[in-house]
């Protein structure tokens, strides 16, 4: 979407310069006070001010879509601690009140970024949900790992875990999107009374590999095949949901 060209006054007579004047003396020109000279923008002749205010509907998708994508980065670059609205507001090239009417608080906006970094989970989960229960933990570490393993879904991934890490309310904001939209469904599968309690352990066995292999790094286990890694975590994660 393109900056907006602020046009001139009601009484802005077109024609650039030299429009509008009068003849005065021998080789002089009085300017017309009838004409209201063009409008520049500030910062400049060609410099689109920031968008202020609200969109006209046809780009109101194309505006939210920038602010979570600007906001995934600034969560991901500088932590939710770091991160403001007004920065936010910034990198997407809207006012900061757009920000607000669109999602509300710093802590809004997170979560529907989180809700978006988390839909490829959630589009995937019925995969899992649907499988025999003998093959739900292998389902499961597939579809986590695939996630992970896919650069497109990674960098946001990064971005939220990255948040949720060093910070309690970004940290429980993930909590109640995984443990609503995931680990209650899978336990539900479970007919067993601590059904609740092994979903949660299966699902820490995946993001504990995710932030070793990914976030920190460590070898082998940053290097090692992908399915190397699935045959060998995903009989421990169907014990944690199915086993004594």
């Amino acid at each position: 979407m393109t900056g907006t060209t602020v046009p001139g006054g009601p009484d802005a007579v077109p024609g650039g310069l030299g429009a509008g004047t009068a003849s005065g003396g021998p080789g002089e020109s009085v300017p017309d006070p009838s004409v209201t000279a063009p409008h520049t923008p500030p910062g400049g002749p060609g410099t689109a001010p920031r968008r202020r205010g609200r969109p006209p509907r046809a780009e109101s998708a194309d505006t939210r879509d920038r602010i979570l994508d600007a906001a995934r980065e600034e969560f991901s670059e500088r932590g939710y601690d770091k991160t403001s609205v007004r920065g936010i507001a910034k990198s997407a090239g809207v006012d900061s009140a757009l920000v607000h009417h669109y999602f509300g608080t710093k802590e809004q906006v997170f979560e529907a970024a989180v809700e978006v970094a988390f839909a490829p989970v959630l589009k995937s989960r019925q995969a899992v949900l649907d499988a025999p229960l003998e093959e739900v933990g292998e389902r499961m570490t597939r579809m986590i790992l695939g996630l992970w393993e896919n650069p497109v879904t990674r960098a946001p991934l990064l971005a939220i875990v990255r948040s949720a890490v060093n910070n309690e309310t970004a940290a429980g904001v993930f909590r109640r999107l995984v443990a609503g939209q995931l680990l209650r469904r899978i336990a539900g599968r479970l007919d067993l009374p601590d059904a609740e309690l092994r979903a949660e352990l299966a699902a820490a066995q995946l993001v504990g590999i995710a932030m070793i292999r990914y976030v920190i790094k460590v070898e082998p286990l940053a290097s090692a095949d992908a399915e190397r890694i699935v045959e060998r975590v995903a009989p421990v994660v169907q014990g944690h949901l199915t086993g004594r």
